[in-house]
C-alpha cells in the first residue's frame, strides 16, 4: 500500500521579484514576523517568507479572506515589503497569496519567467506609481457650466440681446441646453485632465469608477492610475497642481496619492 505524500511544514511566500544583487540590509519583517530573504535563479531573485503551510493553505486563506482583522495586518507586511524594495528599486510587486511548496518551485518560476521579468524590471525601473481620483459635484458643476460649456455663454448673450416675444422660448431652450450639457461636461473634464496627465507620465491606466463617492455630494468622473519617473516627478506633479488650481472651483475635487509599487504596470503573476 502506497503511503500518501506528506505534506511540508514549510510553504514559500512570494512578496515581489527584484534584482538578483539586491542588497537585503535593512529589510522588514514578513507575514508572522517571518524574516524576509533572497532566493535567488539568475539574474533575478524573489522576496521570500518561510511560513506554516498548514496556516496557508487554500482553504484556510478562503475562509478567511473576509476577516479584516486577520487580513489587515498579513497585507499591511506584505506592502511593506514591496515598498522596501521599491524604494532602490526596481520591485516587481506580485500579488498576495503568492505560494511555493518549495524553494525549488521558486527557482523554477524566475527560470520560466526570466525574459519577461527582464522586461518587467527595465520599464518599471526608477518609477512610482501615482493615483488620481476627480469627484464631481453636480451642483457646483452647474453653477460653473457657462465658463465649461462656451455654448452656453453664446446662448445667454443670445438671450439677452432677444425681443420679449422670443426671449420665453429661448429660456426653454437654454435651460434644457444647460441639462443636457450638465451630462456631458464632468465626462468631457475628467478625460481632458486624463490625457494631459497621461502626456507627462510614462504609462497609465484607467479603473473602474468606484460605486460610492468618497467625496460628500459628489460622484466620481476619474479613476487613473499613472506610471512617473522620478527624474520627470516634478514636471508631473506640476502639471497635477496646475489641473486642480483650474477645476477646484468648479465643482471638481481632486485625490491624489502616492509614491506607491508599480502594481499597475506589472506583468501577471505567476502560474
Amino acid at each position: 500500500m502506497t503511503s500518501p505524500p506528506s505534506v511540508p511544514e514549510q510553504i514559500e511566500y512570494v512578496y515581489g521579484i527584484v534584482p538578483a544583487a539586491m542588497d537585503m540590509a535593512g529589510a522588514p519583517p514578513g507575514l508572522d514576523e517571518r524574516p524576509v530573504r533572497k532566493v535567488v535563479e539568475g539574474e533575478h531573485a524573489a522576496l521570500v517568507s518561510s511560513l506554516d503551510s498548514a496556516d496557508y493553505a487554500a482553504e484556510m486563506i478562503d475562509q478567511r479572506a473576509t476577516d479584516l482583522e486577520w487580513l489587515g495586518p498579513r497585507a499591511q507586511r506584505h506592502d511593506a515589503v514591496i515598498t522596501w524594495a521599491n524604494d532602490p528599486g526596481p520591485a516587481v510587486p506580485l500579488p498576495m497569496w503568492t505560494l511555493f511548496a518549495t524553494e525549488q518551485g521558486v527557482c523554477g518560476m524566475l527560470a520560466a519567467r526570466a525574459p519577461e521579468l527582464r522586461d518587467t524590471l527595465r520599464r518599471i525601473a526608477d518609477a512610482d506609481e501615482y493615483s488620481l481620483r476627480v469627484f464631481a459635484r453636480p451642483a457646483e458643476v452647474r453653477a460653473s457650466l457657462d465658463s465649461l460649456a462656451p455654448e452656453i455663454g453664446e446662448a445667454q448673450r443670445a438671450l439677452a440681446a432677444a425681443p420679449p416675444g422670443q426671449r420665453y422660448l429661448l429660456e426653454r431652450k437654454l435651460e434644457a441646453q444647460r441639462k443636457e450639457l450638465l451630462r456631458s461636461a464632468a465626462e468631457t473634464v475628467a478625460t481632458r485632465i486624463y490625457e494631459e496627465v497621461r502626456a507627462v507620465a510614462a504609462g497609465s491606466v484607467l479603473e473602474s469608477l468606484p460605486r460610492a463617492s468618497a467625496v460628500a455630494e459628489a460622484q466620481a468622473v476619474l479613476n487613473a492610475v499613472f506610471l512617473v519617473r522620478r527624474p520627470e516627478f516634478e514636471e508631473f506633479r506640476s502639471r497635477v497642481s496646475e489641473l486642480i488650481s483650474a477645476h477646484k472651483d468648479r465643482g471638481f475635487h481632486f485625490e491624489f496619492t502616492g509614491p506607491w509599487p508599480a502594481y499597475h504596470f506589472v506583468s501577471r503573476a505567476p502560474g
